[in-house]
């Protein structure tokens, strides 16, 4: 389920960020050229990932326009998901199966994860025949990892500190501080599930594509501190905002793709506003 981590403290940058790994600008985002023109920049790889904001509708069209790119290329390997858990798949299905067929072989959980968001991109892989994978961490493993403290050896110290840094910023700073390491655990262990899966799922020659928030495609925080150095994967932030006083960093993403944000909401609010509904009266 996305956190208010994904999704909060996002809204100070104009909509349009045209930074790329050349610091050239390019075409708008859902240009079929401008795709295939970014993708040439980035590609070979292993795995290419992409951060998005997860309620912003514009970055889940660049999902879809993204898939159908690499399948007419011929690259893609298979379309990994944060929105679906390690273990679900959809690699015993038909090119013509149906949405709710689909949906069952990934146990898709609606609620968390809208389907008329990211159906579209989950469909368009289905119908070129590539594999959709589940990479998330089960939900079933969340009490365990969070008292594995050897999660906490798997970022170098400054690093670590930055990730629980986030973990109070994306809760509103309403979490006590003795929930900060297990939330900070759980968040790693997410990011160690993905790129298990990404290893799992690479193929020669070809890429394996990944949606996630983008906290977990930070290249100093995320997922690329999991794999091996020998494993060439790329990491961009769609429209990628910085949360006031953390300017984004050109090492955080091997690329900038412009976007239009998600509606202003203030999520702080609505997180206050939930955990005092769910306090004893």
């Amino acid at each position: 389920m996305p956190s208010p981590l994904s999704v909060t403290l996002r809204r100070t940058l104009a909509a349009v960020i045209t930074t790329t790994l050349t610091g050239c600008a390019l075409p708008p985002a859902h240009d079929p050229v401008a795709t295939q023109q970014r993708l040439d920049t980035l590609l070979p790889a292993d795995a290419l990932l992409l951060g998005e904001q997860h309620d912003a509708p514009d970055h889940q069209r660049i999902h879809q326009t993204v898939v159908q790119a690499l399948a007419a290329r011929g690259e893609l390997a298979a379309l990994a998901l944060e929105m679906a858990e390690q273990g679900h798949s959809t690699a015993g299905l038909a090119r013509e199966a149906n949405e709710e067929l689909v949906r069952a072989a990934l146990h898709w959980d609606n609620a968390a994860w809208p389907w008329a968001a990211y159906g579209p991109a989950v469909m368009a892989a289905v119908r070129a025949g590539v594999p959709v994978l589940g990479a998330n961490l089960p939900r079933a493993q969340l009490r365990s990892r969070m008292a594995d403290r050897q999660l906490d050896t798997r970022l170098p110290g400054p690093a670590l500190k930055a990730q629980q840094q986030l973990i109070r910023l994306g809760h509103c700073e309403l979490l006590p501080e003795n929930q900060i390491m297990p939330m900070t655990r759980v968040q790693i262990a997410r990011d160690v599930s993905m790129a298990e899966t990404l290893q799992t799922a690479a193929v020669p020659d070809k890429t394996v594509l990944l949606l996630a928030g983008r906290s977990h495609v930070d290249r100093d925080l995320g997922i690329a501190r999991h794999l091996p150095r020998s494993f060439n994967v790329k990491t961009v932030g769609i429209g990628a905002e910085p949360a006031p006083g953390a300017p984004v960093s050109s090492a955080q993403f091997d690329a900038i793709w412009p976007a239009a944000p998600g509606p202003e909401i203030d999520h702080c609010e609505q997180f206050k506003a939930q955990r005092m509904g769910a306090q004893p009266s």
